[in-house]
This record gives structure tokens, sequence and C-alpha cells, in this order.
């Protein structure tokens, strides 16, 4: 099948080439996002593969309906840029990748609790210009700590399994308790208790409807002083104004992200040499207690490895005519 794999990067291309000598799929890379002016480029494939940051609206969805595409390959867990009703209408499957290594994932996760709660990144800098005062490096120990776990899926799993190791508190919010997550002694409670009672609240759940903005104003405003928030999950699950007006008045004491809301004209890009437009991602910068990462935790390479020989399975699944790892899909036909 020829393949238009768009927002290609080195070591996509890379990934995806190696992994390709098991399939031999036909694989066109290009730079470009999809989005409404890059979507031509998919003409005479059949399909096409995305990440997190392409669109994938009803409109784009006609455009590759009506050039020949007939599956769209996500090469991530996601699928919130999708509009999964538009492509069941026109009868476009579209496949994902639901697990490559929750590892990765939590384990950033726990570098980012790690690097707020001792600064080691003040410290580093301090270190290097010859500063060796503590002032402002204090830390506090995770052992006895609460900490609220939002999302028990793998992810959730694995960050339970890693804090139980540290002896912390251990707090939890999904709708379907893990039992794993209760064999560690994880206590399920609702939303409220977690802001109530944790001092470290950490997002491991999906963006839904009724999952946007989860973190907002009435959600801070029911935190501890000085909570430590962590989002390696989706961006939108956090309303960012009011997460810097928690910062401004010190509800919020410690904020770690590896994902933002309006990332798409940022992340996987290289704007050092350009002013960022985005004022509010600007302010964030502007806190000493903020740590940022660019959508990289679940940058490994067992976990890029995982994803390009998961979605080109996926792909060759389809043209069998099977089923797997599928989201929507009206119809499957053979080639």
């Amino acid at each position: 099948m020829k393949i238009a794999v768009y927002n290609n990067k080195p070591y996509v291309e890379q990934f995806f080439r190696l992994a390709n000598g098991n399939f031999n799929h036909e694989l066109v890379f290009l730079e470009e996002h999809l989005d409404s002016e890059s979507v031509e480029l998919a003409k005479d494939s059949q399909a096409v593969c995305i990440f997190v940051n392409d669109t994938a609206n009803a409109d784009i969805l006609n455009h590759l309906k009506d050039i020949g595409i007939k599956l769209i390959a996500l090469r991530c867990a996601g699928f919130n840029n999708v509009d999964l009703e538009a492509a069941e209408k026109l009868g476009l499957c579209v496949v994902r990748v639901p697990a490559y290594s929750p590892y990765a994932v939590a384990e950033h996760t726990i570098g980012l609790i790690l690097a707020l709660n001792r600064r080691i990144y003040r410290a580093h800098t301090r270190v290097r210009e010859g500063n060796f005062s503590l002032d402002g490096l204090m830390g506090f120990d995770l052992h006895g700590t609460p900490v609220g776990i939002i999302g028990t899926g793998q992810i959730g799993q694995i960050v339970a399994q890693i804090l139980n190791g540290f002896g912390c508190e251990l707090y939890a919010f999904d709708p379907n308790e893990n039992p794993e997550c209760i064999k560690l002694g994880v206590r399920y409670v609702s939303l409220e208790d977690i802001y109530k009672k944790c001092y470290v609240i950490t997002l491991h759940c999906p963006l839904i409807p009724q999952t946007r903005h989860l973190i907002d104003e009435n959600a801070i405003a029911k935190m501890q002083d000085c909570v430590m928030l962590i989002n390696t999950s989706r961006g939108a699950l956090i309303d960012t104004k009011a997460v810097i007006e928690g910062l401004k008045n010190e509800r919020i004491g410690y904020l770690g992200l590896d994902v933002y809301e309006e990332e798409g004209d940022l992340f996987f890009e290289d704007l050092s040499n350009q002013i960022i437009q985005d004022d509010v991602f600007a302010r964030l910068l502007m806190f000493p207690n903020v740590i940022i990462t660019g959508h990289q935790a679940f940058f490994t390479h067992n976990a890029v490895q995982a994803i390009a020989e998961t979605t080109l399975s996926n792909i060759a699944a389809y043209e069998r005519g099977e089923c797997q790892n599928i989201l929507t899909c009206r119809k499957i036909k053979k080639g």
C-alpha cells in the first residue's frame, strides 16, 4: 500500500524505514503537517499516516476521501484530532497505536516530579555558574506524600507502581478501577477528594469532551496550597489561563507539562531563532517553578520502534481485510 507519512522527522523516517523491511509498503515521507493546505499531497496514496498535531477534521477527511484515501493510520494512542463520526460516515478506516511503551511516559512523569521537587534544573544552572548556594532549592520527601493519579490505564498504573516504591500515599480517580492498582494499595476516590487530599496530582486520562479543561478555575480552587500539577497526557486537559492564575496566587506551587493545549504550532519544531507568538505559552515560561518539555515523554528508542512496527502492522492487517487496533471502519475490504 502507498502511504503518505505526514509530519515526518528524521527519527520517524529512520524507524519506519527499518520496520518496513517486514512489510514492503511504499512510504512517501512528507515534512508538512496534515491540514487543509497539505492534504492534496496525499494524492495517489491509499493511506495517510499522521501524528498528534495533524488535523483530520470533517473537511480534510472529505478531501482525503475524494482523492482516494481509504485508511487513516495514527502513529499514536490519542485520537482527539480525528473526527471519528465523519470518518465513519465516509467509510474511512481509522487505526491507531493503543500502546507502545507506557513505561516511557510514566518514567518521564516521575522525572518531572523529581526535577520540580528538588529544583534540579535550577541547581544545575547555578553550579555551572559557580553558585553553590542552597537558597530556594529545598524540596520535600516523596515518601508519605499524598499523590493523586487521574486515569489509571497502563500509564497511570505504572506511575502508581513507581510511586509506591517511593512510599507515597496513593489515591486515584478513574471510572474503571484498575485491579492492579488496588493490589498496590491505591485508594479510588472522587475527583474532589483528590483535589483536597493530594499534594501531587498527575494526569493520565484521555482527552474527550468530558475531560476537556478538567483542571479549571473551580478545580484549582479546591486544591491544597502549593500543589504540584503534572500533565503528560493531553494539553487540553488543563485550562492554561486558569493554571497561570493558580501559579500567580501560589495555589499551584509546581507545574510540570509535557503537553500544551495549543502546542500544534510549537512542538516538534526548532523555533529558537523566532519570537514565540503565543503569549499564554510565553507567560508560562516566565515562572521559576514550571518545567515544560516538548511532548517528549513518549520519546524512547523502545517506544518509537514499537510505534513504527504497530502502525505498519495495522496497515498490513487492513490490506488483508482484518481488524487490528481499529477506531472506526464501516467496512473492510481486502486491498
